[in-house]
């Protein structure tokens, strides 16, 4: 059931695109990207390569459909980032024993290693915010909040 679209508000003479948070959070997730490039590019990887194997170092030798759901990704969209890795030598990827409709991936020891090359790397996206530990973290509460929200929103509708 569709939800009603609710009456003008305050907000209705938001009309400029710098007034739109959806562009804000946009724009902040490209000027992200635009400084992680040449920390990932050291590394030899892609900052979607990146947030795989972030997921892996967190908790390895997942599923594909375990990963997709941690990243927010789509099968589709995860398989050539992991075919990728595989080729690189980081990642291995193997149909799970026990039920063969699951293709597992775990790290090599290279994408091991790979850890202790990124370390610095939060601290320097730290850095490059200017803000101290404990505003990145309500921060970062508010938006995964938001993104729930939102997420709750168009399971609705």
């Amino acid at each position: 059931m569709m939800r009603e679209v609710p009456e003008a508000t305050e907000m209705e003479d938001v009309r400029k695109l710098s007034e739109h948070l959806c562009f804000s959070v946009y724009a902040t997730g490209h000027a992200f990207t635009r400084v992680y490039k040449p920390l990932l590019e050291d590394l030899g990887i892609t900052y979607p390569q990146y947030l795989v194997l972030v997921s892996l170092w967190e908790q390895d030798d997942q599923t594909v459909g375990g990963l997709g759901k941690m990243l927010h990704l789509e099968s589709n969209t995860l398989t050539p980032l992991l075919k990728r890795l595989e080729s690189m030598g980081l990642v291995h990827r193997q149909r799970d024993s026990k039920d063969e409709r699951q293709v597992r991936v775990a790290l090599t020891q290279a994408g091991h290693d790979m850890r202790k090359r990124a370390a610095r790397i939060p601290d320097c996206i730290k850095q490059a915010t200017g803000m101290d530990v404990a505003d990145l973290q309500r921060l970062q509460k508010e938006i995964t909040d938001l993104k729930t929200r939102l997420d709750q929103f168009a399971q609705e509708n």
